[in-house]
């Protein structure tokens, strides 16, 4: 028996699992997974000139196991790095060589989360299917955001499992592995 509990704890405390000991039911719930940054980005250096940021977006191991055209897995975990954009002093932003966005500060993280019943308490016309929401500030501590801005927002995106830039996400997967997309699903 005691050798049962320190296997199921290593499992637990393995590198991409850290954010499934938490039993997060409803938005707010979902911590800052510790090991994030050493997850594959799902996206990098996400050019926001609208919104003056540059984001950077993080997904579990279990998420990258995701196949286009299809949902992402119960388990599956996004952290997003938002960052202001540098200014320059007349206020324009600023660019690098290579003509993207500059980070600056650190603003927020957020936490997207997938669990079977999971959004069970949040009212229907928000609800984003499984998913829950939670945001932190800079120093890791509850941002004030309300969480239903983001249920709102990634409301409209029902067909694209309520993930924001899922097919830019699966097309650089499939050039990345030099096959092509199965189906065809959403590559326009």
């Amino acid at each position: 028996m005691k050798r049962y509990a320190l296997m199921l704890m290593a499992a637990l405390l393995a590198p991409g699992c850290a954010q499934m000991t938490t039993k997060a039911t409803k938005d707010g719930e979902l911590a800052i997974p510790s090991d994030y940054k050493s997850w594959p980005k799902f996206l990098s250096a996400v050019q926001r000139p609208d919104a003056k940021q540059v984001r950077d977006i993080y997904i579990n191991s279990l998420g990258q196991k995701a196949i286009a055209g299809k949902p992402f897995p119960g388990g599956t975990v996004f952290v997003m790095e938002n960052y202001a954009a540098k200014q320059l002093p007349d206020g324009t932003l600023e660019r690098g060589t290579d003509g993207k966005l500059v980070k600056g500060q650190l603003l927020r993280v957020y936490v997207m989360g997938k669990g079977r019943g999971w959004a069970e308490s949040v009212p229907t016309e928000l609800r984003n299917g499984d998913w829950i929401y939670a945001a932190y500030l800079s120093n890791g501590k509850p941002a004030g955001d309300p969480i239903p801005a983001c249920r709102s927002c990634h409301l409209p995106l029902a067909n694209k499992d309520y993930v924001y830039r899922y097919d830019e996400y699966f097309q650089k997967r499939t050039e990345a592995s030099g096959t092509k997309p199965a189906g065809g699903y959403g590559y326009c």
